[in-house]
Parts: structure tokens; C-alpha cells; sequence
């Protein structure tokens, strides 16, 4: 695995790594994960010693948006990356104490078969995690905890009272555009879900404190 760079998002525990692609007259070839390049690379330190237990892929028509979800005993953190198509990913701060608390990041991920190199995006527990999708898209995420339906909650990502103030206005823009044109494919489970005032409420939320999870 060849990291190119890795970029802090608007908040700061939020990062894409980029890794590149070796490219020629037949197409492409890379190794978009190896432990040992994590581990041994100081750009991406957030990553040591975290291990994997769990990789999952989904498949998303155009239209469709997904989330707010997380989970606790175990966390999951979740490194994700775009297979083909468009995602937006969408990662929101529930940390209590967390001076992001409240706040949503968003990252525009189209996969291209001819670009010389490609992302992945690290939500750490502590985060909402979410996407939409401009087109059909395939995305793979690997995962630091496995699946535990009765420690899971989720927070709706048309809640009016999520704060946008340290998103990109250009994603903002590009959201209130997507859920306009689409009337949005996306489950009951998910639009009916919790708003942050109703989640801060939750004895549940003290699950998530910052710099403890």
C-alpha cells in the first residue's frame, strides 16, 4: 500500500488517507490496505494498533442516503472507501464534551477507474457515520468492532438540529440539492430515527465522552 497523503478533516479525529494506484494501457493495480504500511507510516498513527474484525460491503441506487448510525459495546470505528460510483460521506460528532459536539463533516468520494489514486475515509467511534449516493455506487468498509444489534443507535440525518457550521458550504449546498431533487430513497428506521437534542438526552449517550471512546 503506497500512501500519497493523508488529510485532517474539518474535524480534526476525521482523516482520508489517499493511496495510489499503479496505472497503465490495461487499466489499474494497487493495494488499498496493508497493515504494515499503516503501522509504520507517522501520517497515519491514528491507525496503530487498531485492529480490523469485520469488512462489509453495500450497494446503494442513486438516491439513496444511509445513516446516521452507531454503535457501542463494541465501538466501531470504520475505515471506508468508494468501490464504484459516487459517495458522500457523512460523519457526525456525538462525543459529550467534545468541542465538535453536535457538529457534521462531509467528503464528496467518486470512484474513477482511470484516477491514479484513490481515498479512504477513518470515522472513529465517537461518530455518526452516514453517506449518500449520486449514482449506483458499491462501497467497502472495514470495521474495528462487529455488529451489535442491541447496542446500536441512530441519529436521522434530515434532523433540523444538526449543526452544518464546520462543513465545506459547497457540501451543505450539495446536500439540501440531493435531498430536493430525490425525495430521498431511505428507510423508515433511519428518517424517524433520533435528533441530537433527543440523543443528548439519552442516558445511552454517556456511552460516548470525549477522549474516553
Amino acid at each position: 500500500m503506497q500512501i500519497e497523503s493523508v488529510t485532517t478533516l474539518e474535524i480534526e479525529d476525521l482523516k482520508v488517507i489517499t493511496f495510489r494506484r499503479f496505472v497503465d494501457q490495461r487499466g489499474y493495480f494497487t493495494e488499498h490496505y496493508r497493515k504494515g504500511n499503516i503501522d509504520e507510516n507517522p501520517d497515519t498513527s491514528f491507525l496503530k494498533g487498531v485492529s480490523f474484525v469485520q469488512s462489509n460491503e453495500s450497494f446503494s441506487r442513486v438516491g439513496t442516503i444511509r445513516g446516521l448510525h452507531f454503535q457501542w459495546n463494541p465501538y466501531m470505528g470504520k475505515l471506508v472507501r468508494t468501490v464504484t460510483g459516487r459517495m458522500v460521506d457523512m460523519a457526525l460528532d456525538i462525543r459529550l464534551g467534545s468541542p465538535s459536539y453536535g457538529k457534521i463533516v462531509l467528503r464528496d468520494m467518486p470512484a474513477s477507474r482511470e484516477g491514479a489514486t484513490a481515498e479512504w475515509i477513518w470515522v472513529p467511534p465517537g461518530f455518526a457515520h452516514g453517506n449518500f449516493f449520486l449514482s449506483d455506487t458499491i462501497i467497502e468498509y472495514f470495521c474495528t468492532g462487529e455488529y451489535s444489534a442491541g447496542c446500536e443507535a441512530g441519529i436521522s440525518p434530515l434532523s433540523a438540529d444538526i449543526d452544518w457550521s464546520v462543513c465545506d458550504c459547497s457540501m451543505k449546498m450539495l446536500f439540501n440539492k440531493f435531498v430536493a431533487d430525490n425525495g430521498v430513497l431511505i428507510t423508515e428506521k433511519d428518517k424517524n430515527a433520533l435528533c441530537v437534542g433527543a440523543w443528548t438526552k439519552d442516558s445511552k449517550s454517556k456511552n460516548f465522552i470525549y477522549g474516553k471512546c
